[in-house]
This record gives C-alpha cells, structure tokens and sequence, in this order.
C-alpha cells in the first residue's frame, strides 16, 4: 500500500519499482528464449522499462501491465532482429544442411553485394517472414527451434536446460522446421 504522505512523483515511483521488480526475472526469460546471448536480452529487458518509464512519465495509464510489458518485449526483440547488421543475420540465422552436417547461412542464398538495396531488402524480408512463422509455431517447438539453430544449442544440452528427453526434442524441432518450410515457401519464391 502507498504511503498517504508521499508526493504523486514518489508514488509513481514507488508503484515503478515493484513492478519492475515483480516483472523483472519472468520478462528476461521471456526475452532471453527469443534472442541469442543473454547480453542481448538484458539489452532488450532495460529498452523495455525505459518505455514504462517514459509512458509513465507522460501519464499514460496501462492497465494490463504485464500483457503490456510482453507486448513492448516481444516489438524490442523485432526491432533488433530488423536491426541485425548483415555477419550478425549470418551468425544468428544459421541452418545446418543435412547431409554433410556443414552449416548454411541465410546470407549464402542472398547474392554477393550484400549492401545494395535489393539485398538489404531481402535480408529484413527473411527476417520479418521467419520471426512471424515462429511467432505461430506452438511454444514447445518454438523454443527447441530457436535454441538448437539459433542459440547453437545441442539437443544433449536442450534435453538438460529443459527436462524434455532428446527424441522428443527431436521430433518437435522436425515439426517446426516441416512447418517454417510450409510457411516460408511463398517468401522464398517471390525472393529466389
């Protein structure tokens, strides 16, 4: 309960921190499982406050705080992905091929002079496209995806991090990736 003798500003402040301080922990995991280094989600985590504060600040109401907070998080973590310089899409997006194990990047598909218009604006067409199809895929499938291609993760590690055992991390990242392909298809015809 806020102290009757505090001014509106310590209020405000007040009622700031203890949002900030329930929030904090399930917002960064939510953030760290959508980007690929823990600098990047913490990154991302301080955008996201800096946007409560400044909405507080010019006393815009928010009433659903935390349906608020995921929704400024999950526009931050769309706006780096937009943002990503061309070696870091290639670092980031990477995808193994499945016969020599060798890795493929996004980039290997885009033509040589990566800073023409035409390449920069396929780059953020893939990236836009592939953030949405995994924004439909079911959660499980999702977060086995992101961590094994993007993250690097192995599913030994996956297995650990989520208590799920390995053939059933297997079979969710095989789903995800039928499904990217079924849903990316047309992106990829109208690019290639």
């Amino acid at each position: 309960m806020v102290n009757s003798n505090l001014t509106m500003a310590d209020a405000q402040n007040e009622s700031l921190r203890l949002t900030i301080e329930k929030e904090r922990k399930r917002l960064l995991d939510f953030i760290r499982r959508r980007v690929p280094t823990q600098e990047d989600a913490e990154d991302i985590l301080q955008d996201v406050f800096y946007e409560l504060v400044n909405t507080y600040r010019l006393m815009k109401p928010v009433e659903q705080m935390a349906s608020w907070l995921f929704t400024v998080a999950r526009n931050k973590i769309t706006d780096r992905y937009r943002k990503k310089k061309p070696d870091s899409l290639e670092q980031h997006f990477g995808i193994r091929s499945g016969d020599d194990g060798e890795r493929l990047n996004i980039a290997d598909f885009l033509p040589a002079n990566s800073n023409s218009p035409e390449t920069e604006m396929m780059r953020d067409a893939i990236t836009e496209g592939l953030m949405a199809a995994l924004e439909q895929l079911p959660k499980e499938q999702r977060d086995v995806f992101i961590m094994h291609e993007i993250e690097d993760k192995s599913f030994q590690e996956i297995s650990e991090i989520s208590g799920v055992n390995v053939n059933t991390l297997l079979s969710r990242k095989r789903y995800a990736v039928l499904f990217l392909r079924e849903r990316l298809k047309d992106l990829y015809k109208d690019l290639f």
